[in-house]
């Protein structure tokens, strides 16, 4: 299994001992807002809780070095649900950093041209 799969079903299970392997001890995260830096302690907090779930995931692009994941994130504090890119890069097999862009969804939401 790719680290980015095992990534994705440990963060929505709650796995800590599999996040633990696969997120390296000096990771940084830092997510599309307010400027925030967050480490491996900061993203296992998170994992398998309601404040943030993801589902729809997809891996755009995988090798030894970098994965490329899309995925729908919603969250417990009321924000918008939202289309999340998100880049990572691995270091000795581990998870690194992790960088995300988002767009906001809402129900109203049309394609151009639509």
């Amino acid at each position: 299994m790719s680290i980015l799969a095992q990534y994705e079903e440990a963060f929505e299970s709650g796995d800590r001992d599999l996040l633990d392997a696969i997120i390296h001890e000096d990771c940084k995260f830092y997510p599309h807002v307010g400027g925030a830096v967050m480490t491996k302690s900061d993203i296992m907090a998170f994992a398998g809780t309601d404040m943030v779930r993801t589902e729809s995931h997809r891996i755009l692009f995988e090798n030894d070095e970098v994965g490329v994941g899309h995925s729908i994130a919603h969250f417990s504090n009321g924000s918008s649900s939202e289309a999340v890119l998100a880049f990572y890069r691995y270091k000795d097999g581990k998870i690194i950093h992790v960088e995300t862009g988002a767009t906001p969804l809402s129900d109203d939401y049309k394609l151009i041209g639509q």
